[in-house]
């Protein structure tokens, strides 16, 4: 049952033209980082980024050579779309990207991370295997078919994604429509729109029409009654997050997905028509069955098991954001706050209050004023700057935040030297106070 449902071949039309998207999409995302100025303001113009934890050492290539990192990144890109050395492109891009994805976190984004994980799954697919210089060059690696599990890690994959999007949106903010609000108040000069979108009744549609999208699309798409249904409802989606918060390739990457939902024979009629079809549905199993279903379930629970990891951290996630990342949790609240940061000298006990435009961009003063892993690198950071100078010195930071337009409360203990402590990365850091009175 399993080599029959895992293995069976079914045509490869959607996988092929999936990647020459992918590809694409790559492409244009790399070269739009360059021209909207994206690199230069995150990249180029700060003095350093915040890493993840852990990766401090990864770093901007000094100058302008992150423009020529992008355009090589961009040209991988367009390997893959056109399937030339199919393999190296897609683990080059992928490694490219996973890179930049987590040397600066200031511009955050869940769609970042989908497209390193994307880059992973896409390795393992034989997606060169038609239209492709490489099955050109090389005859022998010409096939009309793919594995039937080459769809169904696209639709896991996005099952989780979705599920988790959903899920995380069940909490009274969201439900009583201050995050969309929030959210859509700064769109009140756009062009038609920007009345419409100040609109109570809006805000219900967006709020509940949003948990509803995400937690039902995929067994939409999957159920073949709904499936032109629910295909067009994501493209209305997808195209009014795209207009309303211009978040790059991901709505049209999404829209690619819908690629794997429906029927072979579709996809093939409609892109790949001088392509012979394949049918015999051939049950072929590969010598590298056990490590191969090894290696994917062990991929999959991570997924499943990564973004609940809030669950069993001290504190609401929305507050001490201790578990946000890689979880799944999109556009879920607005946060602002300032912060006050002091160094004590050691040797002399003196004290100075940093100015924070000495040392962070705008957008990174933000993270340094909200998020507490930035709070505590930014303290690492001003720990280095000084021991340059030969001082030792400790960092407190008084700093409060207000979470979805509520009153300001304090986020960390102003007391704690955060120069030298340890960050907890599965556990409550002590230093972030309760988000709730005791």
């Amino acid at each position: 049952m399993v080599n029959k449902w895992l293995f069976k071949h079914i045509d490869n039309s959607a996988l092929v033209v999936f990647r020459i998207i992918f590809g694409l999409l790559c492409f244009l995302e790399s070269v739009g980082a360059i021209f909207t100025g994206w690199i230069k303001r995150t990249l180029i113009d700060p003095e350093f980024t915040f890493s993840f934890v852990g990766f401090e050492w990864l770093q901007p290539l000094p100058g302008y050579w992150m423009y020529v990192y992008y355009a090589v990144m961009g040209v991988f890109g367009l390997f893959v779309m056109l399937g030339y050395k199919y393999r190296f492109s897609i683990i080059a891009f992928g490694l490219m990207w996973s890179a930049t994805y987590l040397m600066q976190k200031s511009s955050y984004n869940n769609h970042y991370y989908l497209l390193m994980l994307l880059c992973g799954i896409m390795t393992f697919m034989p997606a060169n295997r038609y239209a492709s210089i490489d099955a050109k060059r090389n005859s022998s690696l010409k096939s009309l078919s793919m594995p039937y599990w080459c769809k169904w890690v696209f639709v896991l994959q996005l099952f989780i994604v979705y599920t988790y999007a959903s899920v995380a949106k069940l909490y009274p903010d969201w439900l009583d429509t201050t995050v969309i609000e929030l959210l859509m108040k700064p769109k009140a000069d756009y062009f038609l729109v920007g009345d419409l979108l100040q609109q109570k009744w809006v805000h219900h549609f967006l709020a509940y029409g949003g948990i509803l999208f995400d937690g039902l699309i995929i067994p939409l798409l999957l159920f073949k009654p709904t499936r032109k249904y629910a295909f067009f409802a994501s493209i209305f989606f997808h195209l009014f997050n795209s207009f309303i918060f211009q978040i790059g390739i991901f709505p049209y990457l999404s829209l690619a997905f819908s690629l794997f939902f429906f029927e072979p024979e579709t996809i093939h009629r409609i892109f790949l028509k001088r392509k012979p079809f394949y049918n015999s549905e051939d049950i072929i199993v590969p010598n590298y069955k056990a490590p191969f279903i090894t290696l994917f379930g062990i991929y999959f629970v991570f997924q499943i098991l990564l973004p609940l990891r809030h669950h069993i951290i001290e504190d609401d996630v929305l507050w001490t954001e201790e578990g946000h990342r890689l979880s799944w949790r999109m556009m879920l609240r607005a946060k602002s706050g300032s912060a006050t940061y002091i160094v004590q000298v050691k040797e002399t006990g003196s004290k100075i209050v940093i100015k924070l435009d000495d040392y962070l961009s705008k957008k990174q003063q933000r993270g340094a004023s909200t998020k507490p892993d930035v709070i505590w690198q930014f303290a690492q950071r001003l720990k280095e700057k000084f021991k340059e100078n030969n001082q030792e010195i400790s960092v407190f930071v008084n700093c409060s935040v207000s979470v979805n337009g509520k009153p300001y409360k304090q986020l960390t203990n102003p007391d704690v030297d955060l120069a030298n402590v340890a960050w907890e990365t599965f556990k409550h850091s002590k230093w972030i106070l309760p988000s709730k009175a005791d």
